[in-house]
């Protein structure tokens, strides 16, 4: 069930439930019917009125339907209402991404993320969901004056809340430690449109063995694996969550940590699927929700995927003509993999200078730092001084010339 607005277009509409039934197809459902109401304004009671309210119940009983999705978030009330009138359960978007989540999650990570999106959500909306806190939790001291139930499902929700932001902060703080460790290096991050393919042409650059599945979200960790390139070049690829259309705020925020490797990432290589139908409009999709989270003016290189799929070659030519630079791949059959290694490689030496450089045995600490920072190709015994030819990043480039150890 979408709604339009005056400030969107129905075919805004049917596009954003063309996502969600993907969604509900992901998390197991059938979809049997769907509908799109213009309206000027929400009801504030049913959110569709009662008019739609009826003709939904009617679709329910002719298909034997037991499932109502909203597209967009429903207030308590409003889900109470509607499932009295219709007698089927009713869930909006962000309750169907959580429950697809909490079935992908497999790690430690991805599960504490998971459940602290589901409780965020849940913490406004308790209505007694919560009763065996009480029981697990009963006794002298457990309760204050006159707390009602519901205030102390409430706390225990909280407490739990807290403790998993502590464990993700725990986690964040452990992420920042290898970025800082992994500093000399240039970032790649695989970004993209959910199902484009991202954690496919992972495994094909890296042998990382991600898990993959035609299904939207298939992957919910970032998973960073060294990528060996010509000429001794070396760079780091993260594979990434998947981006949708309308991303509920309490999953950017909950997957904070996963997402700031995007943020971090030196370079973005954008994943479209282009054997998808109006395969640039997830591409423009994409880019939005990146905009939202503050990720923008980035360098980026756009990889067509999918290839393999494509019967138009004609399509294809003109995304390349529309698109310059960008390219195409299929990560299943290989095609195209070496122009992303040279594309990356490019880049880095872009990002890099080879220097020579004379540093006197005195100075210890320094020649420390430079192999700290640096990947040194030659070295030689000097009478006075360590000669070294090194690779490093224009930025280190620069502080060894400020140094004086450089030309």
């Amino acid at each position: 069930m979408g709604v339009s607005l005056p400030d969107s277009t129905v075919d805004d509409e049917h596009e954003s439930l063309d996502e969600l039934a993907q969604l509900a197809r992901t998390a197991g459902a059938t979809v049997v019917e769907r509908f799109v109401q213009n309206r000027t304004r929400l009801d504030g009671k049913t959110y569709v009125g009662s008019g739609m309210v009826e003709r939904i119940k009617a679709a329910a009983a002719m298909h034997d339907a037991n499932l109502l999705v909203f597209d967009d978030d429903l207030r308590p009330a409003q889900g109470r209402e509607i499932e009295k009138a219709t007698g089927i359960k009713t869930i909006d978007r962000t309750e169907l991404i959580l429950d697809i989540f909490a079935r992908r999650a497999r790690t430690k990570v991805a599960r504490a993320q998971v459940e602290l999106a589901q409780l965020e959500y849940e913490l406004p909306r308790l209505r007694r969901l919560w009763d065996h806190l009480e029981r697990l939790g009963g006794g002298i001291g457990t309760r204050g004056p006159g707390e009602t139930q519901l205030e102390s499902d409430r706390r225990g929700v909280r407490v739990r809340i807290n403790i998993l932001k502590k464990i993700l902060k725990g986690v964040e703080v452990d992420r920042q430690e290898q970025r800082k460790r992994r500093e000399r290096m240039v970032r790649v991050a695989l970004v993209g449109y959910t199902n484009a393919g991202k954690s496919t042409l992972m495994n094909a650059l890296s042998g990382a063995g991600v898990h993959t599945e035609d299904l939207l979200f298939a992957t919910l960790d970032a998973t960073t694996r060294k990528l060996d390139l010509d000429g001794g070049h070396h760079a780091l690829l993260t594979d990434t969550v998947g981006l949708i259309k309308k991303l509920p705020h309490h999953l950017v925020v909950s997957f904070h940590a996963t997402l700031e490797e995007v943020a971090d990432a030196d370079l973005l290589l954008h994943v479209v699927d282009v054997s998808r139908p109006h395969s640039e409009r997830y591409m423009e999709l994409a880019d939005a929700v990146l905009r939202d989270m503050g990720i923008e003016e980035k360098p980026t290189r756009l990889v067509f995927n999918k290839t393999d799929r494509v019967v138009d070659g004609n399509g294809l030519e003109r995304l390349a003509r529309v698109y310059p630079g960008a390219l195409f791949t299929s990560a299943v059959n290989g095609e195209g993999l070496d122009e992303v290694r040279r594309a990356i490689c490019a880049f880095v030496e872009s990002r890099e200078e080879v220097l020579d450089i004379s540093i006197a045995y005195s100075d210890g600490r320094l020649i420390s730092s430079v192999y700290d920072m640096a990947e040194v190709l030659s070295k030689t015994d000097g009478e006075e001084a360590l000669e070294m030819r090194v690779r490093v990043s224009r930025a280190d480039a620069d502080r060894l010339r400020k140094l004086g150890v450089a030309d």
